[in-house]
């Protein structure tokens, strides 16, 4: 369904857990990949390519776009790094400010900066795909991180508006939450907290990172080609309502 052969992908975040699954998904699909992190040895073997560089710093942006474009111009951009600690505002510190903001949205959007302005001499099928979060959306904690998604999500849509011209179209992903590695210190603090989240979502559950992979690889591929300056919910249909209060309000005893 989504023929990608021999089509140049560049993933950010690629050793995480959404990041594998992403390699995975595009591998499949026959592109060759340009995996990125912060060290060359955290990117899948997946990929035909690995660049390490730390997205909080300009200048080793700047460098690792250069070497990125020396192997040929990317016909697709999968910005997927992120990080968050600060779970709420008494948590967040002036450091922490800094490098959430930094690897959640500047880091990225310099990024982008870097590679568009080779991509728009390109043709056929050419896009950015943001991974971003439902906390852009709404209030779920990690006040930085939040932040910096919904500084992502202007981001893309002013890559969407200004490139269109040059037929490259930008697109972003929300993701709620996915249960990747970045979970693992709060079930050490809380064993119970997954089982209690999954009661919030409609479908019972957390999103995978292989159904975050496929909505990036549709929004990334020619069947997506009419799509620009949209922001897609992988949620398991959590932003569809709100179940604790339609469960607080049918158990009322005046209904």
């Amino acid at each position: 369904m989504f023929d990608l052969d021999g089509t140049r992908v560049v993933i950010t975040g690629a050793g995480g857990g959404i990041g594998g699954a992403l390699c995975a998904a595009f591998a499949a699909a026959g592109a060759r990949i340009v995996g990125c992190d912060l060290a060359e040895s955290d990117v899948p073997r997946d990929c035909a390519e690995a660049h390490g560089f730390d997205l909080r710093d300009a200048g080793a942006v700047a460098t690792a776009a250069e070497a990125i474009v020396s192997g040929g111009v990317p016909d697709i951009v999968v910005s997927n790094a992120g990080l968050t600690r600060a779970e709420i505002l008494s948590q967040v510190e002036t450091t922490t400010f800094a490098d959430e903001m930094d690897t959640n949205f500047t880091g990225a959007a310099r990024l982008s900066l870097d590679l568009v302005k080779h991509m728009r001499e390109g043709a056929g099928n050419r896009s950015f795909v943001f991974v971003a979060s439902l906390n852009a959306q709404a209030h779920f904690g990690n006040p930085v991180y939040s932040a910096a998604k919904a500084a992502l999500l202007a981001w893309m849509r002013a890559l969407a508006a200004e490139e269109g011209r040059h037929g490259i179209r930008a697109n972003a992903v929300l993701p709620a939450s996915v249960r990747t590695n970045a979970w693992d210190h709060r079930i050490a603090a809380n064993p119970d907290i997954l089982s209690r989240l999954a009661t919030l979502y409609p479908l019972g559950r957390f999103v995978t990172p292989a159904e975050v992979a496929n909505a990036v690889l549709f929004l990334a591929s020619p069947l997506a080609s009419g799509i620009s300056g949209a922001a897609v919910n992988v949620d398991a249909g959590l932003m569809s309502g709100n179940l604790p209060f339609i469960d607080a309000i049918t158990s009322s005893e005046t209904f």
